[in-house]
This record gives C-alpha cells, structure tokens and sequence, in this order.
C-alpha cells in the first residue's frame, strides 16, 4: 500500500453553522463516492477554511453527521490571499491505497474556478 491524497474544495453559502455543515457534508460524500473510498483507509483529512468562514469546525461534521469517529481531522485557515476565492472550504483526504490508484480531485460550487 502506498498513501495518496485526495484534494477538494467547495464554496460555502454563507457564514452559518448549517451552511457550513451541508458544504462539508456534501463535499465529503462526493469525494468518497468519486473515489471509491472506504474510510478505514482514510489516514487523516486536513480541512481548510478562507477567514470568512469561521463559524465552527468542518471535522465536527464530518465526526458528528458522517460518523468519521476513527479518522484523524485538523482544522487550519487557508493564507488570506487579496483577491482570493472567498467562502471556501478546501480539504485534503490522506488515504492508504494501491499503488495505481489514481484520485479524483473534487471542485463543486464557485470552487470550480479553482481549477478551470
């Protein structure tokens, strides 16, 4: 086995607990399923956030509406960049893989402008 990460990113509504929450949640559930992941393969996820959205912790839903109770989760914000995309939650999954596993990166909402 050798160890990949898996990067995402998604805009976020607004500044709200729920909004953070439906972003991280729907964030997460897409990388998984984009990637076939299981999540006892998941080494630990590093999440990110712009300063702007500093309502709570993104690991608290991915513990608390995902059951990730097993995985290893810091939260950081990102560099406050000028003119950088704003109200963005950015994650990087680390998973233990095969050797040809090639990951899928997963950019939704306005985070798509990340990666044209």
């Amino acid at each position: 086995m050798v160890t990949k990460g898996i990067r995402g990113a998604i805009t976020v509504d607004n500044c709200t607990k729920t909004a953070l929450e439906r972003a991280t949640v729907e964030l997460l559930n897409t990388m998984v399923e984009e990637n076939s992941i299981k999540i006892d393969n998941i080494s630990h996820v590093i999440f990110t956030t712009t300063k702007d959205l500093n309502v709570d912790f993104p690991a608290k839903y991915a513990r608390t509406t995902l059951g990730w109770d097993e995985v290893a989760m810091m939260c950081f914000h990102e560099l406050d960049v000028p003119n950088s995309l704003a109200m963005c939650l950015r994650v990087l999954i680390v998973l233990n893989c095969e050797e040809n596993f090639k990951p899928k990166f997963v950019y939704l909402k306005g985070a798509k402008d990340l990666r044209k």
